[in-house]
């Protein structure tokens, strides 16, 4: 079975009629992944969006009415659960091997009929702002990266968050002191220089999940390579923006994806 092949597919209802809504069962690595599958019901050629979830296990998972909201603004979204979550198989790693959850999904997405395959945009929140880059730098068809609220430097989140370095112990297989290879490989910025998508980096200033540190430290490391970098800092508002906000950045962030 080819990675990126979709092997089941079931119909969930959809809150918005014109968004046509699945959840579907994919090949990643040997292992069957789920994730959700929404589209335009309309026949037509749509931009490709890969979204990338934060957080981990039933932290953090996807949301159909967020996948749903991306879609409704003229993209075929694919949101992967990752692997061990929601009944598929293997086990979550962090950015660890889970990556090839998101590589994968971006295969999937390019051999959708729908979509145009040169025109397919990564999206990343939280802990899913690594997996968007990672994938950046994996694939280099990637049309457009976009960042909200993203981790950038795993290190720095062990260091940040006291109350999740039991996990990132248990899933990473230790301190950063002692295995700093694992948690290199987990950090983006070192791999940055084989990015060629640009990319949109969105922070709350008042973060405290994750730190606007992350979004300094990747808009100046992309900045010294010479990559094309815009972004969108909010001095007031932490990791979740008000409702209206919200919604107003989407918008926002859509219609910057469509120019690129």
């Amino acid at each position: 079975m080819k990675n990126g092949s979709i092997i089941d597919r079931q119909l969930l209802p959809s809150p918005n009629p014109n968004i046509r809504l699945q959840l579907i069962t994919y090949y990643s690595d040997c292992l069957k992944v789920k994730g959700l599958l929404a589209e335009p019901a309309a026949a037509g050629t749509y931009d490709g969006f890969l979204y990338l979830r934060g957080g981990i296990k039933n932290v953090g998972k996807v949301r159909i009415g967020r996948i749903v909201q991306f879609a409704s603004e003229g993209f075929v979204v694919m949101a992967p659960y990752y692997r061990g979550n929601q009944g598929g198989e293997g086990n979550e790693d962090f950015a660890g091997d889970d990556r090839y959850d998101a590589i994968h999904a971006l295969t999937l997405l390019k051999e959708h009929p729908k979509v145009s395959k040169e025109r397919i945009h990564v999206f990343g929140f939280s802990r899913g702002g690594v997996m968007a880059l990672i994938a950046g730098c994996m694939d280099a068809d990637v049309r457009s990266v976009v960042t909200w609220g993203g981790v950038s430097d795993m290190i720095l989140t062990y260091e940040e968050r006291e109350d999740l370095r039991r996990m990132m112990k248990r899933v990473i297989g230790g301190t950063p002191s002692k295995y700093p290879d694992r948690y290199k490989w987990r950090t983006p910025l070192y791999d940055l220089e084989t990015l060629k998508a640009p990319i949109l980096i969105i922070h709350g200033v008042l973060d405290q999940n994750v730190s606007v540190e992350h979004a300094y430290l990747l808009e100046q490391r992309l900045r010294d390579l010479g990559k094309k970098v815009e972004t969108m800092y909010f001095k007031e508002y932490t990791h979740y923006f008000p409702p209206a906000v919200n919604r107003n950045v989407v918008k926002e962030l859509t219609a910057w994806m469509k120019k690129q």
